[in-house]
């Protein structure tokens, strides 16, 4: 019976995620097609190793910012003025040439009588970046992300990144930096929170 159970082609999950195996399977195929030998003693192991890895880098898919947001507090003693984390590390990878993004992000937001734990906004940077990602789009997501949660007066979210498509291949320039910016709220409609959002960045280095 157990010999029937591991041979049968089942999927990892009722999403239609493939199993391990077909994963490792296709980590082969792409040795083989970078003219590689997946035989050879040092890649035995790759492709098992890069199945987990991708586990690991990719699962934000598995996670939902609305639990991880759900919780918010009201006991702040009428603090209602803005709340900024900033230089929050983050890992991602570009959709299109799926290698890395590496950045930090800047989350802030204006309260209306409830506010978030601080690590909640850091665990939305992780869940959004831990997928295959535009930087337009993750900045866009998690701005979106806590103005629904929480429904503050506005949310202003900057990201900036080092994009490796465009360091390891195409015009390969090292170091170019990419800032993208998202608010809403009172940051979308005062430009003067916007400015005070970007001195607060930029004037506490």
């Amino acid at each position: 019976m157990d010999a029937i159970v591991k041979n049968f082609p089942v999927l990892d999950d009722a999403s239609g995620r493939p199993t391990q195996k077909e994963a490792e399977e296709a980590v082969r195929v792409l040795l083989r097609w970078a003219g590689e030998d997946p035989q050879r003693e040092g890649l035995l192991d790759t492709p098992a190793r890069v199945a987990k890895s991708y586990r690991e880098l990719f699962s934000g898919y598995d996670l939902a910012a609305e639990d991880v947001l759900g919780r918010t507090f009201e006991e702040v003693a009428g603090y209602d003025d803005m709340v900024l984390v900033k230089d929050i590390p983050f890992y991602s990878h570009c959709e299109h040439h799926m290698v890395p993004i590496i950045g930090k992000a800047h989350v802030a937001y204006l309260p209306n009588g409830r506010v978030l734990g601080l690590s909640k906004i850091a665990r939305v940077v992780d869940i959004y970046g831990r997928r295959l990602q535009t930087q337009e789009s993750m900045t866009a997501q998690i701005a979106r992300a806590i103005d629904e949660s929480l429904a503050p007066r506005g949310v202003a979210v900057m990201i900036e990144a080092e994009h490796m498509c465009m360091a390891m291949r195409g015009v390969q320039k090292q170091g170019s930096t990419t800032l993208t910016t998202t608010f809403t709220g009172t940051f979308q409609t005062e430009p003067a929170e916007q400015a005070r959002f970007m001195t607060m960045i930029r004037g506490f280095k």
